[in-house]
C-alpha cells in the first residue's frame, strides 16, 4: 500500500490501488477505484497557515526553520512564491581549503579555472573534489528560502552525469544546471547536449561520421526530452524510432570536449566542432518526426535537432510528469494526467518551454496543497541529510577554512554513499530509481541497509555530533528549545516539536510516549521548574546539562520515528 492511500484510509476516501509507471517517464493507468486525489491545478483559496507553509517549504527547499514556516505563513502563499522563485546569485565557488602541494592554487583560492600539474595530478584531483563535495553542502546548507538548489538537483537526475573525473569539468556541469535551473528546457537541453561532461558521459565525445555512436542520441530521447510511450511496432515506439537514434546520432558528430585534466594554464574546459568528424550528409527522421529532413547545419545542426523534437506537445508533458514526481508524488493515473499534468504541460507550451511559470502554477495548484499530497513522500537521502542541518540551523566554523571544509567533506562522505544517494554520483543515466521504478518507487530509500544508516546519522547529530579537524557539527538542542513559543510547557515543547518535524499530526498515544521520554514518570510542572531554573541561571552547567540530556533525548527519539522521513 502507498502512503497516499494510506492516508486517504485515514480519512476515509477511496484510494486507486495502481502504482506501475514506464521507466521513460510515462504515466499510469487507474486499475482500481478513483484515484485519491481528484483536485486539479486550479489555484488553491483555501487558509495558507503553519501547515500549508511547512508543506510547501518541506518540498521546496532543504529544511525549513520554525521561523521561516512561521513568516512564510504570515506573509501569504504570493509572497511565499516570490521568495521561493526570485533570482538567486551563484554561490562563490569552491577553494583549496587545506592542500599546500598545488602549485597553481594557493590555500583559500578556488581552483575551477586553475591546470593541473602532471606530477602530482591524482594528489591535485583528490583534493578539488573533497573540495567540491564540501563546498556542494555548504551551498545546501546556505540556499535559504529559495527553490534553485532542489531544481538543481532536480536537473541533475534528469540530465544525469557521472563517472567524470575532474572537477572542473563537474562544477562547470554543475553551474549551467544552476544557472538555468528555473529557465527554458529546450535551451537547456541544447547547452547541456554539447556540456564537456555530457560528451564524456556519453559518449559524444566519440561520435564520429566514421563511426557513430548512439550512445547520447537514444537517451536525448527516451531519458531527456521525450520518452518512448508505447512500443507499436518493430523499432516503432510512439514518440520515435529505432531509426530515429541512427539518424541524430549522425547529426550530432563532431562535437568535442577539451580541457580535461589538463596542464595547460591556457586551455579552459569548453566544447568544440570539428567539421572533419562531423557528418555532413542529408538525416531524414521517421513520421514520428514530420519526416524531417536536416541537411548539414555545421556546429548549429544540433540546436535545430532539438527544436524539431521539441516541436512535439509531448516534450512538456514528459517532463511535467517528473517535476511531478519529484514535488507531488509518483503515481501519475489517468485522473493526475488530465487534471495536473496536461494543464501544467499547456502552460509550459504556453510560455514557450519555459519552466518557471508551469512548476509555479504546480505549487499553488490545489492538487498541489491537497491533504493527500501532505506527508505520503519519503524524504530522498540528500533532502533527509540537510534537512536535519537546516531544520536545526546547525552552526560550522566561521573563520576556519580548514575546519569549515573538512566539516562539510565529512558530512558529504559518511552519509550520502551508505544512503546510496551520493552528489554526483546517479547509479545510471535514469537516475535515482526512487523517481521512476515501479513499483518501489521511493521506497527504495527505505531498506534494511539504509535505515540504520539513517537512524545513526540523526543519532550521531543529536547526541556527540560529527567532527573534523579539532570541530564537530552537532545539533544544539538548547537553542533548538529556545526558539519555541512556549519552552516551559513539556506538553508544547512537544506538539511545537512534532509541528516542525513532521508533515502530519501525531497521535495523543505517541505524545504521551514522548512526554514520558522528556520527562520519565515525573509531573509537566517538573519540567516547568527544571527549565525556569535553567533561563535564570544559564551559565551553570549542572543547569544547562540536565536539561539538555533531556531534550537531546526526545530529539534522538523524535528524529528516529517514521513520520520524520516523510515530507
Amino acid at each position: 500500500m502507498n502512503r497516499r492511500t494510506t492516508l486517504a484510509a485515514l480519512l476515509g476516501n477511496r484510494a486507486n490501488t495502481s502504482t506501475a509507471a514506464p521507466p521513460d517517464g510515462g504515466h499510469t493507468s487507474t486499475t482500481a477505484g478513483p484515484s485519491p486525489v481528484n483536485s486539479g491545478l486550479a489555484p488553491y483559496t483555501g487558509p495558507f497557515e503553519f501547515e500549508q507553509a511547512a508543506h510547501l517549504l518541506r518540498r521546496t527547499t532543504f529544511g525549513p526553520t520554525y521561523k521561516n514556516i512561521k513568516d512564510i505563513a504570515a506573509n501569504g502563499l504570493d509572497a511565499a512564491m516570490n521568495q521561493l522563485f526570485a533570482a538567486q546569485p551563484l554561490p562563490a565557488p569552491p577553494l583549496n581549503f587545506a592542500f599546500a602541494d598545488d602549485p597553481n592554487v594557493p590555500i583559500g583560492e578556488t581552483w575551477i579555472d586553475a591546470p593541473y600539474t602532471a606530477d602530482n595530478i591524482n594528489d591535485i584531483r583528490a583534493a578539488r573534489s573533497q573540495s567540491l563535495r564540501g563546498w556542494t553542502i555548504s551551498v545546501m546548507l546556505n540556499s535559504s528560502l529559495s527553490i534553485w538548489e532542489k531544481m538543481t538537483l532536480f536537473w541533475h537526475n534528469h540530465f544525469v552525469t557521472a563517472d567524470v573525473d575532474d572537477p572542473k569539468f563537474v562544477y562547470n556541469y554543475i553551474t549551467l544546471l544552476r544557472e538555468n535551473a528555473l529557465g527554458n528546457f529546450r535551451e537547456l537541453t541544447k547547452m547541456v547536449t554539447v556540456n564537456p561532461s555530457m560528451l564524456r558521459y556519453l559518449n559524444g565525445r566519440d561520435n564520429i561520421a566514421a563511426a557513430p555512436n548512439e550512445n547520447y542520441a537514444r537517451e536525448l530521447l527516451e531519458l531527456f526530452t521525450i520518452g518512448k510511450g508505447p512500443l507499436v511496432g518493430p523499432g516503432d515506439y510512439t514518440n520515435y524510432t529505432e531509426d530515429d537514434v541512427v539518424q541524430i546520432a549522425r547529426v550530432l558528430t563532431g562535437w568535442r570536449d577539451l580541457g580535461y585534466n589538463t596542464v595547460n594554464p591556457a586551455q579552459p574546459v569548453t566544447s568544440v566542432f570539428a567539421p572533419n568528424r562531423h557528418d555532413n550528409g542529408t538525416k531524414v527522421l521517421s513520421p514520428r518526426f514530420d519526416n524531417e529532413v536536416i541537411t548539414d547545419l555545421g556546429d548549429q545542426e544540433y540546436a535545430h535537432l532539438v527544436d524539431i523534437i521539441f516541436s512535439k506537445d509531448e516534450c512538456a508533458r514528459f517532463l511535467c510528469r517528473k517535476l511531478y514526481r519529484w514535488f507531488v508524488y509518483y503515481i501519475v493515473d489517468d485522473e493526475v494526467e488530465a487534471n495536473v499534468i496536461a494543464p501544467m504541460a499547456q502552460i509550459m507550451l504556453d510560455n514557450d518551454y519555459q519552466v518557471q511559470p508551469a512548476l509555479e502554477a504546480l505549487l499553488r495548484s490545489e492538487h498541489f496543497f491537497d491533504m493527500l499530497n501532505v506527508g505520503p513522500m519519503i524524504r530522498n537521502p540528500i533532502d533527509f541529510i540537510m534537512s536535519v542541518q537546516n531544520i536545526f540551523e546547525v552552526e560550522y566554523p566561521q573563520n576556519n577554512l580548514n575546519q569549515q571544509y573538512r566539516l562539510w567533506w565529512n558530512l558529504f562522505r559518511l552519509t550520502m554513499e551508505p544512503m546510496q544517494m551520493v552528489y554526483y554520483a546517479p547509479p545510471s543515466v535514469a537516475g535515482w530509481k526512487a523517481y521512476y521504478q515501479e513499483p518501489v518507487f521511493y521506497r527504495h530509500w527505505i531498506s534494511s541497509a539504509t535505515l540504520p544508516v539513517r537512524m545513526s546519522y540523526t543519532n550521531t547529530m543529536v547526541m556527540q555530533g560529527i567532527p573534523a579537524a579539532g570541530a564537530k557539527a552537532q545539533i544544539d538542542a538548547l537553542k533548538f528549545v529556545a526558539s519555541l513559543d512556549d519552552p516551559f510547557d513539556p506538553n508544547s515543547v512537544i506538539a511545537e516539536f512534532s509541528k516542525i518535524l513532521f508533515p502530519q499530526p501525531i497521535t495523543q498515544s505517541q505524545k504521551d510516549i514522548l512526554k514520558e521520554v522528556l520527562i520519565p514518570g515525573l509531573p509537566d510542572f517538573e519540567w516547568t521548574v527544571e527549565y525556569s531554573d535553567y533561563i535564570n541561571n544559564p551559565n551553570d552547567p549542572n543547569l544547562a546539562a540536565a536539561v539538555e540530556t533531556k531534550l537531546r533525548n526526545l530529539l534522538a527519539a523524535m528524529l528516529s520515528m517514521p513520520e520524520f522521513y516523510l515530507s
